[in-house]
């Protein structure tokens, strides 16, 4: 799928925005989409090589050129660190897309306590920290958008990774808070809940004919959705065109659940 019907939102233009797992996937999608908003984007994700070519990419396509910043979500302090070098350089930041996740399967009773809470850690916790960390410039510059993102594996009640729907399902209860408890500065807090997109991690690992078969079985929209698709949705999300969008939890998944 082309980007050629994209709409344009000038409220995004030179906003300071921040991503987390921008890298690759959707959040890299997302990233791309912001900086041809002409957006003043950083991102944060784990994998340099990746980043690195997406930087590059986007800067030869004549796009403002995004800032990476390697960092590991499961270190708080180094994330909000991260955030905090990005305000210090770049102003509040008026946009935050807490994107950064890992769909890893498991079993219940391969589970330990560790692996729990680093799932938790992957998963849930840098998005409330984040959060923690942008709203007090965020709220003394007249507000912003935050943006959680879900998923629908736990409404479909998907299985084999059990640890992960549980921080996703999370994620729609972080958002009806944080929209109440940030909504009289202005911030307006929401979540996107993404079904079964097509990055390159998700063809290469999961989708086999059987599972896409399921899928199109049980999906409105008899096609595969690709990431520029979710990225869209957050565009619509950030930008001032949805002004009076808070405390929802919007699915995007062509019509799965």
């Amino acid at each position: 799928m082309t980007n050629t019907f994209s709409a344009v939102y000038p409220s995004l233009k030179d906003r300071v925005v921040f991503v987390t797992g921008g890298g690759s996937g959707i959040g890299a999608s997302i990233v791309r989409n912001f900086c041809e908003q002409g957006a003043r984007v950083s991102f944060v994700d784990i994998s340099v090589a990746a980043s690195e070519k997406l930087v590059e990419d986007i800067a030869n396509r004549g796009h403002h050129k995004p800032r990476f910043i390697e960092c590991d979500l499961t270190d708080i302090e180094q994330l909000q660190a991260s955030i905090g070098q990005v305000i210090k350089s770049d102003g509040p930041i008026r946009t935050l897309v807490n994107n950064a996740a890992h769909d890893e399967r498991h079993s219940i009773d391969d589970v330990t306590s560790a692996y729990f809470d680093e799932r938790v850690a992957v998963n849930l916790k840098h998005q409330f920290f984040a959060i923690q960390a942008v709203h007090k410039t965020m709220g003394d510059a007249g507000g912003g958008t935050i943006i959680n993102m879900g998923s629908v594996s736990w409404m479909i009640g998907q299985g084999g990774m059990p640890i992960y729907l549980s921080c996703k399902s999370a994620i729609t209860g972080l958002t009806r808070s944080m929209a109440r408890d940030l909504g009289p500065k202005n911030i307006r807090v929401n979540s996107i809940l993404p079904g079964w997109i097509m990055t390159e991690r998700q063809v290469d690992k999961w989708l086999t004919p059987e599972g896409e078969a399921q899928l199109m079985e049980r999906q409105c929209l008899k096609r595969k959705l690709e990431p520029v698709e979710i990225a869209r949705v957050v565009l619509f999300f950030a930008a001032d065109d949805s002004g009076i969008c808070t405390n929802q939890n919007f699915v995007a998944d062509g019509g799965w659940v």
